[in-house]
């Protein structure tokens, strides 16, 4: 695999009930290693686990900061809690997912609902 493995992924809220139109100021910004098709790499994950880390930003809410971890049966999920009080919120199918610009996902939030989202953009690390 490449050197450059490690990418910063930002996902933008899609349309929803609340926001017609989408929300740039909801979303996640993540690294993670992505293979030459825009996949999570779990093998390459695992060499760079420390690095891969999320960021969620919520319109007037605290940022909160974690990692991206990848769950027993193969699935990933943002975790921020290192004590383990919150709920994970895990990316819907995230490895089957290609990670590519106009790309949509979505994302189960600790409150158990789907979100959709938007890949907007992405850059080397």
């Amino acid at each position: 695999m490449a050197e450059n493995v490690l990418k910063k992924v930002r996902l933008n809220m899609a349309r929803t009930k609340e926001f017609p139109v989408g929300s740039a100021l909801h979303g996640y910004e993540f690294v993670a290693p992505l293979d030459e098709t825009g996949h999570i790499d779990a093998d390459s994950w695992k060499k760079h686990r420390d690095k891969c880390r999320v960021r969620r930003f919520w319109g007037s809410e605290e940022d909160e900061v974690g990692h991206l971890v990848h769950k027993p049966g193969g699935s990933w999920a943002f975790h921020y809690d290192i004590d383990g009080d919150d709920d994970d919120e895990a990316g819907y199918k995230f490895g089957a997912h290609a990670f590519v610009p106009g790309e949509y996902v979505s994302i189960r939030d600790e409150d158990g609902d789907l979100i959709p989202f938007v890949v907007v953009h992405i850059e080397n690390m």
